[in-house]
C-alpha cells in the first residue's frame, strides 16, 4: 500500500506544472457523487487510490502548483509529507514533555529557530499550532488574561481595517465583544495610521474603556502591507497595551535582508503569529505562536488534572499543553524540523528572495500595460492592480462601478486560461486583482506566462464591442 501511494504521489507532484491552475467545472456534481453511507465491508485499496488521484484530488484550486497566485499559496514540501508519515506511524504523544522527551525537544528546537529568525531572545518560547487563526486566538487570550481583570467586557482591541478576519474572530472567541474591536484607517500604502490610532486610544480612555491589545500586521492578506511595527511597539509600551503582530503570511521574509529591514520593531512584540505553511512552503495545518515571555502563555492556558503525568517546572523543558489550548495534538515539529535540517535556512532564504524579485518584476510589467494601474505596490510578495478610470475600451470610463465591473471581467478572463489563478478583493470601494507569489515552485517562466495572459486578456477587452463583454470564455481565452 505504501509503495503504491508513493508511486501515485510522485506522479501527481511531478505533474503539478502541467495541471491547470484551477479546475472548478463539475465540482458540485463530483461532491454529490461522493455522498455515501457507512460501508459495512471493505474493498481493495488499489481502486480507492485510483479514484482518489484520478477523479477527486485534481478538482479545485491547484494550491501546490506553480500557477497558484491566489489567496496565500501553500507549497506542501514533500519532505514534510515524509515527516508526517513517520510522525503518524510512530504515533508518539508530544503534548507533555515526559511522553516523548526527544521528539518534544525537536519541536522546541523549531521554536528556538523561529525565535532567532524574528530577533527574539533565547528566553522566548512558543508553540506550533494548526494555523494562524489558532495562534491569534491563543495570543488574544494571553493578552486578555495579562492586561484585564475577570470582567473584560470593557476591554478594547486596536488594529487596522486591513487586518486578517481571524483577529476579529479571536476577540469574539476570547469573550470580548466584537464591537470592542477598533478598526483604524490606513494610509496610502495600506498601513495603519499611527496618528488615528493614538486619537482612538485617547478617546476610549476618556470614555471609560480599557485598551488592552494592539495588533499590527507584518504582511496583510489584501496587499502584503507591513505596518510601522517600531512605532506601534513604542505606542503599545507607552500605553501599557499588549502588542501582537500577525505575521502569518509575511513573517518568514524576516529571513531575507529586505524583509528584516521592513520588519524593524517586530522583535519588540509581545507575541507573533507565523504560518510555516505559507512562508516556509510547508503543508497546510502548520502554524506557530511565538511569545517573548513564555510565562504569559502559561498563565493564560495552564490547567491541572489528577490524571495528568508530572509536568515541567523548569526553564529548560516545556509541556506544550501548558501554553496552548490543545491537550491532544499531532506531532507538528517533524514536518518543520526535517526540511530545515536537510536544506538549511539558506535555501529557504534564497527562495523567499526570489519571490520578492518576481513580485517586483510583475509590478513593473503591470505598469507597462496602459489601461491598468498598480493600486498596491509590492511591500513583500503581493501586488494588486485593476483598470484605471477611463481604460478598457468598448465604452468604458463610467466611474468606479464601471471600472470595477471591467476589472472583475478581466479576472475571469485571466483565470479562464488556467495557466495561473489569481483572486480579487476590495480596497475601499475599489475592486482589484491580487497576485501573491509564495510557492517554491513558482519561477520566472510561470510569471511570464501569467503576465502574457493578463496582457492578452486586456487586449481582448480593448478591441471588442461593449455588448460582447461578459460572455463566458473557455480555457485558452
Amino acid at each position: 500500500m505504501v509503495d503504491l501511494a508513493t508511486e501515485k504521489i510522485i506522479r501527481y507532484v511531478t505533474s503539478l506544472p502541467d495541471q491547470p491552475a484551477v479546475d472548478l467545472e463539475g465540482g458540485a456534481e463530483l461532491a454529490r457523487s461522493l455522498v455515501e453511507d457507512l460501508p459495512e465491508d471493505g474493498q481493495p485499496f488499489e481502486p480507492l487510490f485510483d479514484d482518489l488521484f484520478a477523479r477527486i484530488v485534481p478538482k479545485g484550486f491547484n494550491t501546490a502548483g506553480p500557477g497558484y497566485l491566489a489567496y496565500i499559496p501553500g507549497g506542501g514540501l514533500i519532505h514534510s509529507a515524509v515527516a508526517d508519515m513517520i510522525a503518524n506511524a510512530v504515533n508518539r504523544y508530544v503534548g507533555v514533555w515526559l511522553a516523548a522527551p526527544g521528539l518534544v525537544q525537536l519541536e522546541a528546537n523549531v521554536i528556538r529557530w523561529f525565535n532567532q529568525m524574528v530577533g527574539y531572545p533565547l528566553s522566548a518560547g512558543g508553540v506550533l499550532t494548526s494555523g494562524g487563526s489558532i495562534a491569534n486566538l491563543t495570543a488574544t487570550v494571553a493578552a486578555r488574561t495579562d492586561r484585564l481583570s475577570q470582567d473584560f467586557t470593557k476591554g478594547t482591541v486596536y488594529t487596522s481595517d486591513q487586518v486578517h478576519h481571524s483577529i476579529v474572530k479571536s476577540v469574539q472567541l476570547a469573550g470580548v465583544p466584537a464591537a470592542n474591536v477598533r478598526l483604524i484607517p490606513v494610509d496610502e500604502q495600506f498601513r495603519i495610521r499611527v496618528d488615528a490610532l493614538e486619537t482612538q486610544i485617547a478617546r476610549d480612555r476618556r470614555e471609560g474603556w480599557q485598551p488592552f491589545l494592539l495588533v499590527g500586521s507584518a504582511g496583510t492578506t489584501n496587499t502584503g502591507a507591513v505596518d510601522d511595527l517600531d512605532a506601534l511597539a513604542t505606542l503599545a509600551q507607552h500605553e501599557r497595551i499588549w502588542f501582537h503582530v500577525d505575521a502569518a503570511y509575511g513573517g518568514f521574509f524576516a529571513l531575507t535582508e529586505r524583509g528584516s529591514r521592513r520588519f524593524a520593531g517586530l522583535e519588540r512584540a509581545d507575541t507573533i503569529t507565523l504560518d510555516p505553511h505559507k512562508g516556509l512552503f510547508l503543508p497546510y495545518g502548520t502554524g506557530c505562536l511565538l511569545a517573548r515571555d513564555l510565562e504569559a502563555l502559561r498563565r493564560a492556558h495552564s490547567v491541572t488534572a489528577d490524571y495528568m503525568p508530572a509536568l515541567q517546572h523548569s526553564a529548560e523543558f516545556v509541556d506544550f499543553c501548558e501554553i496552548s489550548p490543545e491537550l491532544s495534538r499531532d506531532f507538528r515539529g517533524l514536518r518543520v524540523w526535517l526540511p530545515l535540517k536537510m536544506h538549511g535556512a539558506r535555501a529557504f532564504r534564497a527562495a523567499l528572495d526570489e519571490k520578492l524579485d518576481l513580485t517586483a518584476w510583475a509590478a513593473d510589467r503591470l505598469r507597462a500595460i496602459a489601461p491598468l494601474e498598480v493600486v498596491a505596490e509590492p511591500q513583500l510578495s503581493i501586488t494588486a492592480f485593476g483598470f484605471r478610470d477611463g481604460g478598457g475600451g468598448g465604452g468604458g470610463g463610467g466611474g468606479i462601478d464601471d471600472m470595477n465591473r471591467r476589472t472583475r471581467q478581466l479576472l475571469e478572463r485571466i483565470n479562464a486560461k488556467r495557466r495561473v489563478y489569481v483572486t480579487g478583493t476590495l480596497l475601499g470601494d475599489r475592486y482589484v486583482i491580487r497576485i501573491c507569489v509564495l510557492s517554491f515552485r513558482t519561477h520566472l517562466d510561470r510569471m511570464e506566462a501569467g503576465l502574457a495572459d493578463i496582457e492578452s486578456a486586456v487586449a481582448e477587452m480593448m478591441h471588442e464591442p461593449a455588448r460582447v463583454r461578459g460572455r463566458g470564455r473557455g480555457p485558452g481565452g
